[in-house]
């Protein structure tokens, strides 16, 4: 199984990184904050104005380190990487999946709705006391229709753009009933609908950050098992969006993020209090904010649960190298079909 590396998020603004023998080490003002041996390390991401020292940048791409700078919202900037790896055969044999690319849209399709409907499922196990009845029908309702629409893509022979329409079916029923998940008792902290570039009330502001901690490690999994992370089968193509990363990580949004924010949002870890309205209506977390979710992912991560299909426990943060090891054997062709991941 391999082994669960660390990625260091770098928040402080105005810090360095430097490299220090083995080791990488954070300053502020020039005292030492963190040091970390870069063998422990998979990754960097740093928020806004942070130094990198060039020896630090050489010494990660050497190690297969990536270093991915990020703006104080999360929003991607760039990436800092060595020699572009992978095998030349598996990433043809993608490129020709991705020509007719049905069946594995199916499986990720399938493997998402399939997770929007645990969450909602575990809410009501979880809340189901608290809930008015409104609630409760509102969201058995949900369930059932998504049920439904599980059913209607595992047994239909839809082509892909149905599928894809099945899909977006599935989320907006399941954002939908989302404030009825929400139990703070901030109305600020109220859901009223997706918003994206730039989220504009704290709960997107959370989503936004969170799906982009995910998509870093979904790129970082398609690479270190030799695919290519811009060409999809569910996301078109589209120069600099990391398509196949986005792919990967549909299955996994409703319980690694959506979960996770709902959780610290109803333990009131997180209040209105913590988000801040920027010019134009844009809304971000603050820094102490972005610090305590950067902690919770992070455990989040390590929290281990059984493969469904592999049959061994293994900790969540894995489960983007897991699902692109799948895929890449499917694609290679000793899966007969790429096996989706089922929270349980």
């Amino acid at each position: 199984m391999k082994k669960l590396l660390n990625t260091l998020y770098v928040t402080t603004e105005n810090a360095s990184l430097r490299k220090d023998g083995e080791n990488l080490v954070a300053e502020v003002e020039g005292v030492e904050r963190v040091r970390v041996p870069l063998h422990m390390l998979a990754s960097v991401a740093v928020f806004g104005a942070i130094f990198i020292s060039p020896a630090l940048m050489a010494a990660c791409a050497g190690a297969g380190i990536t270093i991915v700078m990020l703006d104080r919202n999360g929003r991607f900037q760039a990436r800092v990487e060595g020699p572009v790896t992978g095998n030349v055969l598996l990433r043809r044999a993608q490129y020709r999946a991705s020509e007719r690319p049905d069946e594995i849209v199916r499986s990720i399709v399938i493997g998402k709705i399939a997770n929007q409907r645990s969450v909602l499922m575990r809410s009501l196990r979880d809340y189901g006391p608290d809930f008015s009845e409104a609630d409760r029908a509102a969201l058995t309702v949900a369930t059932e229709r998504l049920a439904r629409i599980i059913r209607r893509v595992e047994l239909a022979d839809e082509g892909l753009d149905a599928l894809r329409g099945s899909e977006g079916e599935a989320a907006s029923l399941y954002f939908s009933v989302f404030d009825h998940l929400i139990r703070s008792p901030d109305e600020e902290m109220r859901w009223k609908g997706r918003s994206r570039r730039p989220p504009l009330d704290p709960v997107n502001a959370l989503l936004s950050f969170l799906y982009t901690l995910l998509t870093h490690d979904c790129r970082s999994a398609c690479e270190s098992v030799g695919l290519d992370p811009a060409v999809g089968f569910l996301h078109r193509d589209r120069p600099g969006r990391p398509s196949l990363a986005l792919d990967l990580m549909e299955e996994m949004r409703p319980v690694l993020a959506d979960r996770l924010a709902l959780s610290l949002i109803n333990r009131r870890q997180l209040r209105a209090k913590d988000f801040e309205t920027r010019d134009g209506g844009s809304v971000m977390m603050s820094d102490d904010a972005r610090k305590l979710v950067l902690t919770a992912w992070q455990e989040r991560k390590k929290d281990e649960r059984l493969h469904p299909f592999l049959e061994e426990k293994a900790p969540l943060g894995l489960t983007p190298y897991l699902q692109a090891q799948m895929l890449a054997g499917h694609l290679r062709g000793d899966l007969d079909a790429y096996p989706p991941w089922f929270w349980k």
